[in-house]
């Protein structure tokens, strides 16, 4: 059974994509913990990043930095956080988190809910500053 992000890269699920190749895709994350808070994927299905082949580990992460940098463009911010926990959904995926301070990375504080107009926004910014 296809995990929630495989139904989100496929498009069944509606999502905030930010950028997308044959084999990664970025999207918002819909309970963020700081404004454009992105998720990166591997379209091929593997419950841990850790298990991925050696090419597709690679170019997750090269992928995820091509995010990060149009990430930074997007949103005002000091750095972009990155985190890998994999706990939350059985799909290998890494966290882009714009940050301020330490504090904008702490998953343990309350998601943010932010209006479908502001999620466009963002979204919109990535994409615009992708390469």
């Amino acid at each position: 059974m296809p995990t929630i992000f495989s139904r989100i890269a496929a498009g069944e699920i509606p999502s905030y994509k930010v950028a997308e190749d044959d084999n990664y895709f970025a999207f918002l994350d819909i309970n963020p913990v700081a404004p454009g808070h992105v998720l990166v994927i591997p379209k091929k299905e593997e419950s841990y990043i850790f298990n991925l082949d050696a090419d597709t580990y690679a170019g997750l992460t090269m992928f995820a930095r091509r995010v990060a940098k149009a990430l930074e463009k997007a949103v005002p911010c000091k750095r972009i956080g990155v985190c890998v926990i994999g706990l939350e959904v059985p799909h290998a995926h890494i966290h882009l988190v714009p940050l301020n301070s330490e504090a904008d990375m702490d998953f343990r504080k309350p998601k943010l809910t932010l209006p479908d107009d502001e999620m466009h926004r963002i979204a919109d910014a990535i994409a615009a500053n992708f390469e």
